[in-house]
């Protein structure tokens, strides 16, 4: 088991003063057999009203709608969580649906199919070429292929950080050759897809000692995958990362714009704007000595 401190302050200014709409925030995870959230404060300013609910896929969302007028939106949530992760099981060796090509059972079919069809195009096939050059040998299991795509994207592709919202399309990662956490977590998945493959988009935190890994200081995303015996099983092609207690999910979906941590709309000429995300991730413990 593994207690930390995660405290995620997200804020934004504008030149002017303006009003606000209702804003999504996926910022609370879920508590689940891997995690426990033992402490969880949300606070921002202006002040305002907040709605808890469940969405489609289960995640926890907070809908804020702020109050007034103002030139500055802060969101700062805080949370004690406790991980309890079991390493990655080896998979049936004699069970032909760990093999490839990859068939689920009818009733899990019914409800993977969303995360199974691709959602986006490959017009000129650059992720197909791609993809073919990275399929393994026919004994290769399922769960060995997506391990090892998992530490192909993250040793063939440039990490890059950018301040850029959204996702780049996987073409054009491929194309690039480089691309952030949530570009390497949406070429994975929908790479996947194209295989037979129940893949989705995860977003969360990430534990890192000593910040040495990719995408500490700030949200960050990554792949799960349902392996037959398995279930939905995490994948980090950034950090080359499988089922990690390192990996702190909030929330899951089908496509990188519905899991963004933080969207809303706001009224009026904003001017020039700024957004700055900061998050912090540390062992509870440490946490409390450093206060002390």
């Amino acid at each position: 088991m593994t207690r930390l401190t995660i405290r995620h302050e997200t804020r934004y200014t504008y030149e002017r003063p303006v009003r606000f709409g209702a804003h999504r925030l996926l910022v609370r995870p879920r508590d689940s057999h891997a995690t426990r959230i033992v402490q969880a404060s949300l606070a921002f300013s202006p002040q305002g009203a907040t709605r808890w609910l469940y969405d489609a896929l289960g995640n926890c969302v907070c809908i804020l709608t702020p109050e007034g007028e103002a030139a500055e939106l802060t969101i700062i949530s805080e949370l004690v969580i406790e991980r309890f992760m079991a390493p990655l099981a080896p998979p049936l060796i004699d069970d032909p649906r760990t093999a490839l090509p990859l068939v689920y059972f009818r009733p899990d079919r019914l409800l993977l199919d969303p995360f199974i069809d691709p959602a986006t195009d490959d017009p000129d096939d650059v992720l197909l070429k791609w993809l073919r050059g990275h399929i393994g040998p026919p004994e290769e299991t399922a769960q060995a292929f997506v391990m090892r795509l998992n530490a192909a994207i993250r040793a063939d592709l440039e990490y890059i950080p950018r301040s850029e919202e959204g996702a780049q399309s996987p073409a054009h990662t491929i194309a690039m050759g480089s691309g952030t956490c949530r570009d390497y977590a949406w070429l994975m998945v929908e790479a996947l897809r194209r295989l037979g493959f129940a893949a989705r988009f995860v977003t969360g935190y990430l534990y890192s000692p000593n910040a040495q890994m990719r995408g500490s200081g700030a949200t960050h995303a990554w792949c799960e995958v349902f392996l037959p015996g398995l279930g939905w099983t995490e994948f980090d092609p950034t950090n080359g990362l499988a089922a990690s207690s390192d990996l702190i999910p909030v929330a899951m979906s089908r496509t990188p714009e519905e899991a963004s941590p933080i969207s809303g709309v706001i009224m009026g000429d904003p001017g020039q704007s700024n957004l700055k995300v900061k998050v912090d991730v540390h062992p509870a413990g440490a946490m409390q000595a450093a206060a002390a």
